[in-house]
């Protein structure tokens, strides 16, 4: 083919362009990466209280999270970058609002799907429903445990756009987890590896009927397990999606913070140190901490808190470099509204508003809150004791224990103190059962000396009591023996060790779950079949007026020390 110089020319120059524009779309410097983060969402489409513990220390009560907050964050967000990377690590549903659960949470599942999340670690609450439930969820469909349920939003489900992640979530008959362990995003040209694991200790959170058949092994050790597999897959920078967390006094919104304790830190420690970004959820605290060189975060629950991070990546390398992370709270109305999302939950609400505006009782105070005192006391706890026990008297029940982690809201109630259905279920959301067994005195002091697992000064595992129970324990003994000797009584009489004694538990706990292994040993059980929440809610009607029920003028649970 004969050319002209001309159009030779041309096709040089154009060659040149082809050429020059090349390097120009290559990344050869740093890219900038920016993600955003949310954990424990736990259905919460609506806005809820929300206490934000400031830098003096101040305690900031207000109305923060849901659906549309969060959607209209990262709307702005993404006009800023459109390429932002929205993960989670994990509890996206399960324990829900009424306004979720009452459609298996498939509203939430769509609302994720919306807000364009690409990945989230598995939870322990996305167990809830067992391994079938999980893996609708993920794939969609309509075969649910929870038929009245399930497709009744719609009449199709098609499950989650975003990959749920579990690297540690084992089969025990194949070997292999359940679902991916890993995922690989491109953002700007770059391969980010996002890898997800859960708890290990979730068989003590969730129903074991429906997790049999799975084990779940050693967090770190499972992310670390596919650092090479996804580095051989082309990652060049990877980020931990850990569904366990910790505590700090440190106010969540400040930086480098350097007080994290609890469970999440010795996972940190033991990964990989190439991993400079560990995402975190599960405890329901907020944090921007520094451990052993690398950030950690999390950002509270039910879209409270955003954690964003920015970070430059060499792109060749990988290496990562002017890591920055910060908490932002999800304020109503902080940013204009994303239409589609706030269209979606005002269609949910809509269909639901029958069911969740129903009067159920007036209460004397509202809220009721559910936040332990030193000793591990709280109202709500002993009203929902109180509720166990009443539902089943009839069987002979003579006092009940309820765990704190089922208890997930402060009651809550309208301008005239009536409490309707979305705000009893929003406490006891689960749709456990209550269970009536025997145990001996002995085995039910053994049990209680275990409500302190991470010491004293933690109380978020003490059993709330029923009337009628009462107990002194002492933080300055040691572990295993924090009881007051004699102090364990019923009706005012000491607890005999070789008597056995009836009492109702949802269950959940019955099971031996939450560390208790000695429920798991009752004897002549019943399940009833009753909903704690079906028990609570008659509670409350019984109580209607009488207010002084709710606060007992006496404590049941008494702290020396």
């Amino acid at each position: 083919m004969i050319v002209s110089r001309r159009a030779s020319a041309r096709l040089s120059t154009l060659t040149v362009v082809l050429l020059l524009a090349g390097c120009v779309t290559a990344p050869q410097g740093p890219v900038t990466i920016n993600l955003v983060s949310l954990n424990d969402f736990h259905g919460n489409l609506e806005p809820s209280r929300y206490v934000l513990k400031g830098a003096d220390g101040k305690d900031q009560v207000m109305r923060a999270g849901g659906a549309e907050a969060v959607a209209a964050a990262l709307q702005a967000w993404r006009k800023e970058d459109k390429e932002l990377l929205l993960v989670s690590t994990g509890d996206i549903v399960g324990a829900s609002p009424a306004l979720s659960s009452l459609w298996a949470d498939e509203p939430t599942i769509e609302v994720m799907n919306m807000l364009n999340l690409r990945a989230s670690a598995v939870g322990n609450h996305e167990f809830d429903g067992g391994r079938k439930e999980l893996l609708r969820q993920q794939n969609g469909g309509c075969d649910s445990p929870h038929p009245t349920k399930a497709c009744k939003f719609t009449p199709t489900f098609g499950g989650a756009k975003f990959t749920y992640l579990g690297a540690n979530v084992i089969d025990k008959v194949t070997g292999k987890p359940i679902i991916p362990g890993f995922t690989i995003e491109t953002v700007k040209g770059i391969k980010v590896g996002l890898v997800g694991v859960v708890l290990r200790d979730t068989p003590n959170m969730v129903v074991a009927s429906g997790i049999a058949g799975l084990t779940f092994g050693d967090e770190a050790e499972a992310i670390n397990n596919a650092l090479p597999v996804m580095r051989a897959a082309g990652a060049k920078v990877i980020v931990a999606l850990v569904h366990q967390g910790g505590r700090t006094v440190e106010s969540p919104l400040q930086t480098g913070c350097s007080k994290l304790t609890g469970d999440i830190v010795p996972v940190v420690q033991k990964i990989d140190p190439s991993v400079k970004l560990v995402l975190t959820g599960h405890s329901h605290q907020g944090y921007l901490c520094d451990v052993d060189g690398r950030v950690v975060t999390q950002a509270d629950t039910a879209g409270h808190l955003l954690t964003r991070v920015s970070m430059q990546v060499q792109p060749t390398t990988g290496a990562v470099s002017n890591l920055t992370v910060a908490n932002v709270v999800m304020k109503p109305g902080e940013y204009p509204a994303d239409p589609k999302i706030a269209a979606y939950v005002a269609q949910v609400k809509e269909r639901s508003e029958a069911a969740l505006t129903r009067p159920i009782a007036k209460i004397a105070t509202a809220p009721l809150l559910r936040k332990n005192n030193d000793a591990g006391e709280s109202p709500l706890g002993n009203l929902v004791a109180d509720a166990a026990l009443d539902s089943a008297r009839s069987l002979g029940a003579q006092f009940a224990f309820m765990n704190n982690g089922g208890i997930r809201r402060d009651l809550e109630a309208g301008a005239d103190k009536t409490v309707n259905f979305g705000q009893a279920q929003a406490v006891l959301p689960f749709g456990n059962t209550t269970v009536v067994m025997n145990l001996t005195g002995a085995q039910i002091r053994n049990l209680l000396e275990r409500q302190w697992p991470d010491g004293p000064n933690v109380t978020s595992s003490v059993l709330q009591v029923s009337q009628g129970f009462t107990y002194t324990w002492d933080a300055k003994r040691p572990a295993g023996n924090r009881l007051v000797p004699g102090s364990v009584k019923l009706d005012g009489k000491p607890l005999d060790d070789g008597a056995t004694y009836r009492l109702a538990l949802n269950n959940f706990l019955a099971e031996g779950s939450d560390g208790y292994p000695e429920f798991a040993l009752g004897t002549q059980r019943i399940d009833t079949g009753l909903r704690d929440l079906d028990g609570f809610i008659a509670y409350l009607k019984k109580l209607e007026g009488q207010g002084a029920a709710l606060a007992p003028a006496t404590p049941r649970i008494v702290r020396l020390n």
